[in-house]
């Protein structure tokens, strides 16, 4: 049995691409995007009659709308492959206003349920600021799920947990990142790998922290930049990976061993955040404020880039 096969057992498989005509090789429950992946793919000549067609259709409407109804149509043919959810993403640009959130959130549920989609098989994607945080609190009251992104901080999942939000994405390879680039000449590869590695790390802390303590909000790693940070986390509740890495885990045959196990979590103390608290611990993790600030601004590129082309079409 592969690794990918192996890994199924042990976590749900999710598909980071908004690249669905790969998908079914892969054959993962969910599937994620984000404004990087969706402007990657409509750049694609298999995918730009999409984008066409979908313009076309709504053309001389407000170009948010234009767009939201650009991501729900790949949305939409995503969960024609996968049989569980699909993630759509809220403007980045929209990271620090509630109000704007919530309205971008409800229009794309509703979008999706125009289309016969039930609202359990979407999750909103929302950036982890404070904002994002208490509009996903929100949300889910009204039964929309959230898929909380950008995640760094612990404080940021503890924040998420408190909101009773329904997934978060804590991003391990971008703490990897941060980390080597601030480690320079000294990083020892080899040493920081697998559960040494701080992305893996961040993930497992987080992980422990939520089974002990009850919390129901699944956990699900994201942005890997190679397969032993996925086999690091084995166990965990989700892994969303990009098609390449799952060509590489279909691709190995050794044994793969479960890594995180909520049977085995060593005690620690709840935590209570309200704004101040979390704006602060935030504000304490360099890592954290750096690749939050860094990951919404290059969401905003992309998602700039994608209304220009939007309206190119």
């Amino acid at each position: 049995m592969n690794q990918l096969d192996q890994l199924k057992t042990l976590t749900t498989v999710v598909a980071d691409t908004g690249n669905f005509l790969q998908l079914a090789q892969f054959a993962p429950r969910d599937a994620t995007t984000n404004p990087s992946l969706i402007l990657k793919a409509v750049q694609s000549p298999d995918y730009a009659p999409l984008l066409k067609e979908t313009v076309e259709a709504h053309r001389g409407k407000p170009l948010d709308e234009i767009v939201d109804q650009v991501l729900v149509r790949f949305g939409l043919e995503i969960l024609k492959v996968v049989p569980g959810r699909v993630s759509t993403e809220v403007d980045a640009r929209l990271s620090f206003d509630k109000a704007s959130s919530l309205s971008r959130a409800r229009r794309i549920i509703c979008l999706y349920e125009a289309a016969g989609i039930s609202r359990e098989r979407v999750l909103i994607k929302l950036a982890s600021t404070w904002e994002g945080i208490q509009a996903a609190a929100e949300l889910e009251r009204e039964g929309i799920r959230c898929n909380l992104t950008l995640l760094f901080a612990f404080a940021q999942a503890v924040a998420c947990g408190e909101a009773k939000v329904q997934l978060i994405s804590p991003f391990v390879g971008r703490i990897y990142d941060w980390y080597k680039k601030s480690a320079g000449a000294a990083w020892d590869e080899a040493a920081m790998a697998g559960a040494n590695d701080p992305g893996v790390k961040s993930v497992a802390q987080i992980y422990a922290y939520f089974k002990q303590h009850g919390i129901k909000t699944e956990v699900m790693g994201a942005s890997f930049r190679n397969i032993g940070q996925i086999q690091a986390l084995a166990g965990c509740d989700l892994l969303t990976i990009s098609p390449d890495l799952l060509a590489q885990l279909q691709a190995t045959d050794a044994k793969l061993e479960r890594a995180l196990d909520p049977a085995k979590v060593s005690a620690t103390p709840a935590i209570h955040l309200d704004e101040a608290a979390f704006r602060f611990a935030l504000n304490e993790d360099a890592m954290a404020t750096e690749k939050l600030a860094e990951g919404i601004r290059l969401f905003a590129i992309d998602a700039g880039k994608l209304d220009k082309l939007i309206q190119a079409a």
